[in-house]
């Protein structure tokens, strides 16, 4: 098949996007298909040659692509690329996208993840991987997520949506030590433990350098757990341990930060709950082909509570879901070729 790997654009998890997107892309190669790895926001300049011909064209598409750094990416150097730029889409994106029989979605965060990309594809008869626009949508909210958690009875930890430069009131039932998020955003940028009242100010200041719109949500004190949801089928329980603080930018994606344990030491019957949580959870959102959700195990009452959907889980050499499908006896190659036939059998439907 002749396939466009997307990757990198604006987000704060550009970088994460591109390793993802190297990893596909390199797998995908190694299954025989012929792709094309190509950065959403800078596309392609200048090609020689007609579009066709780069599906076989002997190019390392992914030879550029660094590894992820300890801190976010600088977007004011990417954006000063394209000076005056009107449109996410770079150079000959569309005009790629339409010539292979698949998009191979390695985005993540905004203008990726939260469905717009998916919303034009729909309309453009451009098939993709993962979920529909939709379902992106929903997810990349966190606010709107849990309240589609609540209403089909999933646990989820008590939150209140904050507006910049409006003034709130923190309920008791949240209290200290609490957790301050972006609303939309990933890979945990833009997320701050707050320990004490005295620390409310500078993470809410921090989080809003980032959106408008923050979350505060009451923090769960215990184990860390995600689930993979490939076609309504849980995978294994992975548990994430980091060495120090929380799951956050470093730790998920700086090599030896963090213990990943999969499957989960977890009693049978308490992953399987977990694992069920997670298929009704992507059930309630509308979730279609793949997706991942993140947990917190309370250390005192033993309740699971859902935090969030991931509609593109990260495919880096540190990221969950490869790891929870090497449980199941699939390499990465492996991983990613279901990811495609999943994609495959949707158009079918």
């Amino acid at each position: 098949m002749k396939i466009v790997v997307l990757a990198g654009g604006i987000s704060t998890e550009r970088d994460v996007s591109l390793s993802s997107g190297k990893g596909i892309y390199q797998a995908l190669k190694e299954k025989g298909h012929q792709v094309i790895l190509l950065d959403v926001f800078l596309g392609l300049s200048n090609p020689s040659g007609p579009l066709t011909h780069l599906f076989e064209a002997e190019i390392d598409w992914a030879a550029s692509v660094c590894e992820v750094q300890e801190k976010a990416p600088d977007l004011d150097r990417i954006i000063a690329m394209r000076p005056n730029y009107k449109s996410l889409l770079g150079p000959h994106v569309i005009e790629l996208c339409q010539l292979c029989d698949m998009v191979f979605l390695a985005l993540h965060g905004a203008n990726g993840e939260d469905g717009r990309i998916q919303a034009l594809f729909d309309l453009m008869g451009i098939r993709y991987t993962g979920t529909g626009h939709q379902s992106s949508a929903l997810c990349m909210d966190k606010q709107i997520t849990k309240q589609f958690f609540r209403a089909y009875g999933i646990p989820t930890p008590l939150s209140i949506t904050v507006k910049k430069g409006e003034s709130f009131s923190l309920p008791d039932e949240i209290g200290f030590p609490c957790m301050v998020k972006t609303c939309c955003g990933g890979s945990s940028v833009g997320v701050y433990k707050v320990e004490h009242v005295c620390g409310l100010e500078k993470a809410l200041k921090d989080a809003f350098s980032y959106e408008d719109t923050i979350l505060i949500e009451r923090c769960i004190t215990g184990r860390e757990f995600s689930v993979a949801v490939i076609e309504g089928q849980a995978l294994p329980v992975i548990e994430i341990a980091p060495l120090t603080g929380f799951y956050d930018y470093k730790n998920k994606y700086q090599a030896g930060s963090t213990i990943e344990t999969c499957p989960a030491k977890l009693p049978q019957n308490l992953s399987a709950r977990i694992q069920k949580h997670a298929v009704e959870a992507c059930s309630a959102v509308g979730i279609e082909g793949y997706a991942r959700v993140d947990f917190m195990l309370d250390e005192t009452s033993g309740e699971d509570y859902a935090l969030e959907i991931n509609t593109l889980p990260g495919m880096t050499p540190t990221s969950l879901l490869p790891q929870e499908a090497t449980a199941l006896g699939y390499s990465y190659a492996d991983l990613c070729e279901w990811i495609l036939q999943v994609a495959i059998k949707k158009y079918k439907k």
